[in-house]
């Protein structure tokens, strides 16, 4: 793959540059805002590593502008902060994961593989999913309700797709984690919650829905009809 680094503490930049490259991955590095922004739009990258607190522009305004733009490229946050909101706006701004530092480069490393194959994804077997005037093209990574195209991260689509497999019927948790989590151990549950706290702000609030029901002590279920 061909991997941007936006990092503003050298040295960890410096680190993941020399083990992203010794697992056989061409590897760009930015330390600001600005060129991170610069470098990411004139691409093409497989996958982004966005550092939150930057000099010049966060990493946030950074994911934001190149969703703006149309631009689909997977991108990994990296921050200091570990609180449930701050993840949450990662993932409003377009983020598709989100790591807490300091973190184990295995578990990066396998975060990064599971982007790619979900952003290379469009041979994806499955069928389009419905539920009322919801729609869900897994393999298009697209997704609608009725007329209005809803733009949803890798990571959300997944948590959407397992949800809507199984209309009408509660999930627990722990089973989205193990369809949609590469490395589902590694992960606490909990993070079920922010992705569809997320899903809710986008598929279901615009439009005056509620789909995405709370099975309490269980998990979550899709209403049939679409809310």
């Amino acid at each position: 793959m061909r991997i941007l680094v936006v990092e503003d503490e050298e040295g960890l930049a410096e680190s993941l540059r020399r083990g992203l490259c010794a697992d056989g991955h061409w590897v760009d590095v930015a330390h600001d805002g600005h060129r991170g922004l610069d470098l990411a739009r004139t691409g093409p990258y497989d996958a982004v590593l966005l550092d939150l607190m930057l000099p010049g522009l966060s990493g946030y305004e950074i994911c934001t502008r190149l969703r703006a733009d149309g631009d689909p490229t997977p991108v990994l946050m990296l921050t200091a902060k570990d609180g449930e909101y701050d993840e949450a706006e990662g993932l409003d701004c377009g983020a598709d994961d989100y790591l807490t530092k300091p973190f184990s480069f295995v578990v990066l490393a396998a975060r990064l593989r599971a982007l790619a194959r979900r952003a290379a994804a469009g041979s994806d077997p499955r069928p389009t999913l419905q539920a009322g005037d919801l729609v869900l093209d897994p393999g298009g990574r697209r997704c609608r309700r009725g007329p209005h195209d809803i733009e949803l991260t890798a990571r959300e689509l997944g948590v959407l797709a397992c949800l809507m497999e199984r209309p009408g019927l509660a999930v627990a948790k722990q089973d989205i984690l193990d369809q949609v989590w590469d490395v589902p151990h590694a992960v606490d549950p909990n993070i079920v919650e922010v992705y569809v706290s997320s899903l809710r702000k986008k598929i279901d609030a615009p439009f005056g829905r509620r789909s995405i029901l709370t099975v309490h002590g269980t998990g979550y279920r899709m209403a049939p009809d679409g809310g």
